[in-house]
């Protein structure tokens, strides 16, 4: 038996911070992404001769009001109908917040579990019992994997919940389950959703996984995005493999200059990390978020933020479907300065720590910028100028930035 398993769809997700990727093309793309990955996952359905799909919840993101986003899920469900594949679905914490959820009509190879128990569908035809639950508030913290029904005895036993297992770190703790919850129903399989990143549990023989989400939607969801396809055999482990779906690619690249004596060395060391990031995309677009990180005597050149990003921007528009997201400099001077007078410098450190522990002060200074483009900046994913840790953490950088000019100076501090 061959199953696709799906989570985390988080269709017509709205992206922050597009219009700052400087390519209105690529931006258009990354807003249409969520919808054509999930088309590539109907193709994949088809293609691969699936004989069911698993979708393990949050196809939906949050109460999103457009009733044309459901009717493109439901036309893609309905090309499965006419396939004869059947779906089987359960909702997550996304998807009860969701006016379209409640409404929304599902095409007749839809199998919808309940939200008031786990309920179990039988296909006789495949010889397969899909066990499910949907979750009837955002917020669920029971565990809901407990009161899952035991296997069904002669058939292919697959589970399907939303969950934080075993505490799924980073992530909101909805339906939390351990592994041996899972694994003492007897099921084959186990599809789960609500983790971001593909992650495998189990016993080898019994196995629970996070497909993870569809789509990368930001830089914290990096690499391959797409679907499991899942093998059964009886008295086999399954056999699983990820199979890409996502139509754009986010990575966070940590470029280290240490080795790097001139500005022109980090531009072209970070030409070559851009190229070979990008060669593992494929055919589909990159974003990169840039951090460009160690002890070089290049660092004092990196101060001049402006340069840099113009220069790399320009090393980025060279490379084909290449865009920067965000450049962070955080490379540091090899050698303190010579000649800063050591009272000045404890001055100036004194002074950096003071600032940034003055969260009111901080926070005053900043609030004409706040009223003018603070909402902007927030929008675009760039800055909080609300957040007193933002600010602090603005201010010791500003200081770092300083004794790092210094160094370039030929200053020492003793």
């Amino acid at each position: 038996m061959r199953l696709v398993h799906a989570a985390d769809l988080h269709l017509d997700s709205p992206l922050r911070g597009l219009s700052r990727l400087g390519d209105d093309a690529l931006a258009h793309q990354l807003r249409e992404a969520t919808r054509r990955a999930l088309e590539n996952l109907t193709e994949l359905t088809v293609t691969c001769g699936a004989d069911a799909l698993l979708l393990a919840g949050d196809i939906y993101d949050g109460n999103w009001p457009d009733y044309a986003t459901g009717r493109f899920f439901g036309d893609q469900l309905s090309r499965l109908h006419d396939e004869n594949i059947p779906v089987f679905l359960v909702r997550g914490n996304h998807d009860a917040q969701s006016t379209i959820t409640r409404s929304l009509r599902l095409p007749p190879n839809v199998t919808l579990f309940d939200t008031d128990k786990a309920g179990t569908a039988v296909v006789d035809d495949l010889g397969l019992a899909v066990h499910g639950q949907s979750y009837a508030t955002p917020d669920v913290g029971t565990n809901l994997a407990r009161a899952y029904p035991d296997a069904v005895a002669g058939l292919t036993n697959v589970g399907l919940l939303h969950t934080a297992v075993q505490g799924a770190e980073g992530h909101a703790p909805y339906a939390p389950c351990t592994v041996d919850d899972l694994t003492r129903t007897g099921y084959d399989y186990f599809a789960l959703g609500h983790v971001h990143t593909h992650r495998t549990f189990g016993d080898g023989r019994r196995v629970a996984a996070y497909s993870g989400n569809l789509q990368g939607r930001h830089p914290r969801e990096g690499g391959p995005k797409g679907a499991l396809v899942v093998d059964l055999e009886p008295g086999e482990a399954p056999r699983i493999r990820l199979e890409p779906c996502d139509v754009a690619r986010w990575a966070t690249l940590r470029l280290d200059v240490a080795a790097c004596r001139t500005f022109d060395d980090v531009l072209s060391c970070a030409d070559q990390a851009l190229r070979a990031a990008r060669a593992e995309t494929g055919e589909r677009p990159l974003v990169a978020r840039v951090t460009v990180v160690g002890a070089s005597p290049a660092a004092p050149a990196l101060t001049d933020t402006e340069r840099l990003h113009a220069e790399l921007a320009a090393l980025a528009a060279g490379i084909d479907a290449v865009a920067l997201e965000k450049i962070e400099v955080r490379a540091t001077s090899p050698r303190p300065p010579t000649t800063v007078d050591p009272e000045l410098a404890a001055g100036i450190r004194a002074a950096v720590e003071g600032f940034a522990g003055d969260t009111e002060r901080l926070a005053r200074l900043a609030e004409p910028l706040e009223r003018e483009v603070g909402r902007d900046l927030r929008r675009a994913g760039l800055l909080d100028l609300g957040d007193h840790a933002v600010l602090a953490e603005l201010a010791r950088r500003a200081g770092a930035d300083l004794f790092t000019r210094l160094a370039g100076d030929g200053c020492e501090e003793q």
